[in-house]
């Protein structure tokens, strides 16, 4: 019986596995316009949840993902959160599932057709849409095996094993079983396959339903743990979208809790209103859909007020500029979303440089502190980005996004040299002595605004950047250098500028010259990248579709 169960778990768990990744990459677009378009009221975020949690059966996969939606700045915290209520009435699918389909049909007369269509369909759609159709398709005949092997195996325990007992120790019974289902959940990491395990004891009369309703409260809570685990060392959005997921799973687990006596005693009468069986698994889908959707329109009147608090916490490592805001490691095995949140960041990388090269070439002392803590600031944000990026192309990089990559990483490269040629700059700027040539010093005027032209210029996530631009900044820039060398070598012949002093405007202005050079590439490359991670792949690969 233990093998029974364990066995039944494994296949239920594997069928969810591959429910989950054949659906979600069989969606496609589809997906991603829902995520886009579904999440700008309330109700659309809360619908979009519910679809989405329904039709990939995985509420904590999508828990993790807003987290990721929100650190990629894809989505707002207010958003984020809706998306997790509606999650949470999705995840009464799977006991719709196991309730109607579970237990009133012949199941391997259902499941072995769908396990052997699907892998034909696997294995001749490698790579294609309806290959991960295949996939989906097998992972739900295998979920329905698991099932099949749960309800024998605890058929055989109910003569064993009574817990019926412990319920009867009123509401300390029924703790101990919201604990159990608790338990379950963490060590699973599977509200479903808690729910699967709740709903087949039940079933088999190894536990009382009312003990079983304490379970499934249990199970709900605890999907909070892989939230939880999930912004562990993350940014200030992960763990802000994790505690609002806890807060919402408690207060509904609590209401659930102190309502469960008045609920269970008409679970049966909502079954026969909709002319439903009153076996026990209908009733605990019908507890389980009837807590969720009443903890969701007890948050909904309070949901502005808790984002608000939310937004308060947390601040400190947001305060750290070193600190990455966009990347975590929540989103870096979801290749396209990865790469929306390394575009975020490499743009702060590159607000960071501009900042300081800007600041070197207005200088007139040379380097402040300012300068070298935007410097130290840079280095960590672009060894971040590196083992980010690391990190994401470990986790199964498409082949369309497999040749991207580099780009991100070339644009940081580029705003690396930029802040080393600043430091650089203002170091030379404590040699130089003011020029009173009035020709040279026009040049050396005109010549820095056009370097700071294009550096203002080369930001590529302001409004109006225009890539055509920037270049034809660039080439005033590279106009106004030449004059500006040819006027400081005419000064250092005519004896005006010594040949030392001569020697450091020129290696300075050449600095400059580059800096402009690196900010264009640097902008032109970022936007590059951002489109290229923004088109759709052959594959079906994308933001949402990556949801587990």
């Amino acid at each position: 019986m233990i093998f029974g169960l364990m066995g039944g778990l494994g296949l239920f768990l594997l069928g969810m596995r591959l429910m989950t990744d054949g659906l979600r990459l069989a969606a496609g677009n589809t997906l991603r316009t829902i995520i886009a378009n579904s999440t700008s009221t309330v109700f659309r975020g809360l619908l979009s949840g519910a679809f989405i949690t329904a039709l990939v059966q995985a509420s904590s996969a999508l828990v993790v993902a807003s987290i990721g939606f929100v650190n990629a700045g894809l989505m707002t915290l207010s958003q984020a959160v809706t998306l997790i209520y509606g999650s949470n009435v999705g995840t009464t699918m799977t006991a719709w599932l196991v309730a109607v389909v579970g237990f009133d049909i012949n199941i391997k007369a259902l499941a072995l057709p769908m396990l052997g269509f699907g892998m034909i369909l696997r294995v001749a759609g490698s790579g294609k849409r309806y290959g991960a159709m295949g996939e989906a398709l097998a992972g739900f005949g295998l979920f329905f095996l698991g099932i099949n092997e749960l309800k024998i195996a605890f058929a055989g325990l109910s003569d064993t094993i009574q817990l019926s007992a412990i319920s009867g120790n009123g509401p300390l019974g029924m703790l101990i079983f919201v604990g159990l289902g608790f338990i379950l959940t963490f060590l699973m990491q599977s509200s479903s396959a808690a729910l699967a395990i709740t709903l087949t004891a039940a079933s088999g009369g190894v536990i009382h339903l009312e003990a079983a309703a304490a379970m499934v409260i249990g199970a709900n809570v605890g999907t909070t743990s892989t939230a939880i685990m999930a912004a562990l060392g993350a940014t200030a959005n992960a763990k802000r979208v994790a505690a609002a997921h806890v807060v919402f799973n408690i207060l509904t687990g609590i209401v659930a809790f102190l309502l469960l006596p008045f609920m269970y005693s008409h679970l049966a009468d909502i079954a026969l209103l909709f002319h439903m069986d009153t076996g026990p698994a209908t009733l605990l889908a019908i507890f389980h859909t009837l807590f969720n959707v009443l903890g969701v329109l007890l948050i909904l009147p309070i949901n502005r007020h808790m984002v608000f608090i939310l937004e308060g916490w947390f601040r400190s490592n947001e305060e750290n500029e070193a600190q990455p805001r966009y990347l975590d490691s929540t989103v870096a095995s979801t290749p396209v979303m990865a790469m929306h949140a390394l575009a975020k960041e490499i743009a702060r990388i590159g607000a960071i440089a501009r900042r300081m090269a800007e600041g070197a070439i207005s200088s007139e002392k040379g380097p402040g502190a300012r300068l070298h803590s935007d410097k130290t600031v840079l280095d960590t944000l672009v060894d971040a980005t590196a083992e980010f990026s690391t990190a994401t192309q470990r986790g199964n990089l498409p082949k369309d996004l497999d040749g991207v990559l580099p780009n991100a990483l070339r644009v940081t490269g580029y705003y690396t040299i930029m802040a080393e040629l600043a430091i650089e700059v203002a170091n030379l700027q404590q040699k130089i002595q003011p020029v009173n040539e009035p020709e040279v010093a026009a040049e050396i005027a005109r010549f820095k605004s056009a370097a700071v032209k294009i550096i203002k210029e080369a930001d590529s996530e302001a409004d109006l950047f225009s890539k055509d631009e920037s270049a034809r900044l660039l080439a005033n820039l590279t106009d106004a250098y030449n004059h500006l060398k040819a006027a400081l070598l005419r000064a250092g012949t005519r004896g005006i500028l010594t040949p030392r002093q001569m020697v450091h405007h020129l290696e300075q202005s050449s600095h400059i010259r580059k800096i402009g050079e690196e900010a264009e590439k640097g902008a032109r490359y970022l936007v590059n990248f951002t489109s290229q991670t923004s088109t759709d792949t052959n594959s079906g690969t994308n933001i949402a579709a990556e949801i587990a």
